[in-house]
């Protein structure tokens, strides 16, 4: 059966070329899957940097824009990293993104490198879900500058290269909540509860849980715990420390440095993403494979 997705994109790293290109695992799983589709009968593109990376040839080089207008699926090959760019990239479109795993976890990728094949056959079928999750969104001046930024996992201030510890002050829709003095605080969408939320302790929250966990980074006072507030509240975060370097991420990319005094606000954003999975699959069936709890199916 042919695919009713006619006209699919690839996506893979970006990085800078080393001895001819991309990782050689990364080009080679492009290369395959690129060939597979073709004689599927769809139509092949490739992300404008990710063909530069790759040295793809004979396939058109789309940027993100053009991908959003043209494509019906993109086909993300690599690990949660490079999931988390090709959302914010082409939220704006509605393009369904299927992950192709080459990470560690890869809780948003949704198949593995070994059996793509077996995979789109039967997305082929029609045997797919797509899943919409929301992005959340940074605002705020630092050094001078407006900062407007989208992630879909998570926002995290934090320390730079000292070893002391930071302050932060807190609120929830202008409510004070405390003062944190911490190596930092992730602020976390229902995406990215599996993400550094998870290894810094919080709790692990259903994707189509309306919820936004705040959990600090090795806090000084031992009360402090993760905190889960409504996705459509309002987090407010002003650094107080002077002397230490404090940081803005967003999905693990600084986004600036905050001085003492600065602010920003963190909310739901009216940007969206959209997951293609594979049927059959589940976020709890993924947490029990990825984590090996009771009951993984080995």
């Amino acid at each position: 059966m042919k695919s009713k997705f006619r006209h699919i994109a690839l996506i893979g790293k970006h990085q800078p070329p080393v001895a001819g290109g991309m990782q050689l695992s990364s080009r080679q799983v492009l290369d395959k899957l690129a060939h597979f589709l073709h004689t599927e009968g769809c139509e092949v593109v490739v992300e404008k940097e990710t063909c530069a990376n790759a040295g793809m040839q004979g396939y058109a080089a789309l940027d993100v824009a053009q991908i959003g207008r043209e494509c019906d699926l993109a086909v993300v090959v690599g690990g949660d990293g490079t999931m988390l760019r090709a959302a914010r990239d082409t939220a704006d479109a509605g393009t369904p993104l299927l992950g192709v795993n080459l990470g560690g976890l890869g809780f948003l990728t949704a198949i593995s490198a070994g059996h793509f094949a077996k995979e789109l056959r039967a997305v082929w079928q029609g045997k797919f879900t797509i899943e919409t999750r929301p992005l959340i969104e940074v605002g705020g001046s630092l050094g001078g500058q407006l900062v407007s930024r989208p992630a879909l996992n998570d926002f995290v201030v934090s320390r730079g290269a000292g070893s002391r510890l930071i302050e932060l002050e807190v609120t929830v829709d202008g409510e004070e909540l405390t003062r944190y003095r911490c190596d930092g605080l992730i602020v976390s969408s229902p995406t990215g509860s599996t993400a550094y939320s998870l290894a810094a302790g919080g709790a692990i929250v259903s994707p189509r849980a309306e919820v936004f966990t705040l959990t600090p980074i090795c806090p000084h006072t031992l009360s402090n715990r993760s905190v889960v507030v409504s996705l459509h509240s309002t987090i407010g975060i002003r650094a107080l420390s002077g002397r230490i370097e404090t940081l803005l991420s967003a999905d693990g990319e600084v986004v600036a440095p905050m001085a003492a005094g600065e602010s920003v606000v963190i909310r739901r954003s009216e940007r969206s993403t959209r997951l293609l999975h594979s049927a059959g699959t589940s976020f709890f069936k993924t947490l029990r494979q990825k984590l090996n709890w009771s009951g993984a199916h080995v």
